[in-house]
């Protein structure tokens, strides 16, 4: 995983509701164990047409919009518990998803692939998708050891697991952890032998 510590960037509205894993990664998709390539087919039905060509509606087909952040509606990630659904979005490239609510498994799996889901309240992020729609050069500051998020429409405090916020900054995976604890693991087992 790559570390995360602060990031500024613009981001991409995406103000629908309700957004389930399976329209973040439809199950077609799902067939593949490597994370890689996942990307290409992230709002894979929203992005294209039924016969394969570009809905140039769609956000992500709008080259004025870019950047490592997406701020999505509420009750992001519902649906199954597809961790697919966090690899493409890091595989296309996005680092911290807004949004005021997420699905429990989903969160966990964003945070175990390097996402930061940052959840707001609603009027925040009715006035950040406002915003950020209408401007959208707009840049947004994250700032993961402060918990803190910067944008034109306020700055607020955001909350992380504390063991989550050590992985990130290190870009550690669970077994990452383990392994950089390996000295005080050997240390304990030598003396208790």
């Amino acid at each position: 995983m790559k570390a995360l510590s602060k990031l500024t960037s613009t981001a991409i509205p995406l103000p629908v509701e309700n957004i389930d894993t399976d329209q973040i990664i439809p199950a077609r998709f799902l067939k593949a164990t490597d994370k890689n390539g996942f990307g290409n087919n992230l709002f894979r039905d929203w992005r294209f047409h039924k016969d394969g060509t570009v809905n140039e509606d769609f956000v992500l087909n709008n080259s004025k919009y870019t950047g490592e952040i997406l701020v999505a509606g509420n009750n992001f990630g519902c649906g199954s518990s597809r961790e697919h659904a966090a690899w493409a979005l890091e595989d296309y490239g996005f680092r911290v998803v807004i949004s005021s609510f997420f699905a429990d498994i989903f969160k966990g799996n964003a945070l175990n692939n390097g996402i930061l889901p940052i959840q707001v309240n609603d009027n925040f992020l009715s006035e950040l998708l406002d915003k950020i729609t209408k401007h959208p050069q707009e840049l947004l500051t994250v700032n993961l050891e402060t918990q803190q998020l910067i944008t034109p429409v306020g700055s607020i405090n955001f909350d992380i697991d504390p063991y989550k916020k050590l992985c990130l900054l290190n870009g550690y995976d669970d077994i990452d952890y383990l392994i950089s604890k390996a000295e005080k693991i050997q240390a304990f087992e030598n003396n208790n032998t």
